[in-house]
């Protein structure tokens, strides 16, 4: 008879209560990221943004800022609205670290999405690796039997 290595070893319980705990941290954190807002406004304060889990949240331009050139005005506006995309992120990031620890954060993920892809290949590969040993087996126990 073939041995289960330490695949016989696993704590299902354990396994599926570490599952239910990750899934109701996920739901508390789906539940707070409302909450986030990212804040930027530029040194002379002609212009104000807000960005949240929707997008820009509020964009507010000082009458001063119509001195500036149309093209003036729009770029302030990118890069006013970059400043807070990058603010909403450091607060959705540390608050997914301090929920998740930094180890187990999901959100992590999103930054280095090349890296998540080669994790999800590593699985694919593993699972097929799997499968295919799971169906060999089948196949010589079939063959034994002579099925």
């Amino acid at each position: 008879m073939q041995e289960f290595g330490d695949f016989a070893k696993i704590d299902i319980d354990k396994l599926l209560k570490g599952a239910d705990e990750q899934l109701a941290l996920l739901e508390k954190f789906q539940e707070e990221v409302g909450s986030y807002v990212g804040h930027a406004q530029d040194e002379d304060g002609f212009v104000t943004v807000e960005y949240d889990h929707q997008g820009m949240r509020t964009l507010e331009i000082h009458p001063k800022a119509m001195r500036l050139s149309s093209g003036e005005l729009a770029d302030l506006i990118k890069t006013v609205l970059a400043e807070a995309t990058a603010d909403f992120q450091r607060r959705l990031n540390a608050a997914s670290n301090e929920m998740f620890g930094e180890d187990d954060n999901p959100m992590k993920h999103l930054s280095d999405p090349e890296a998540a892809l080669g994790k999800i290949r590593q699985a694919g590969a593993l699972h097929d690796k799997a499968f295919e040993d799971v169906m060999g087996e089948l196949d010589r126990i079939r063959r034994r039997m002579d099925l």
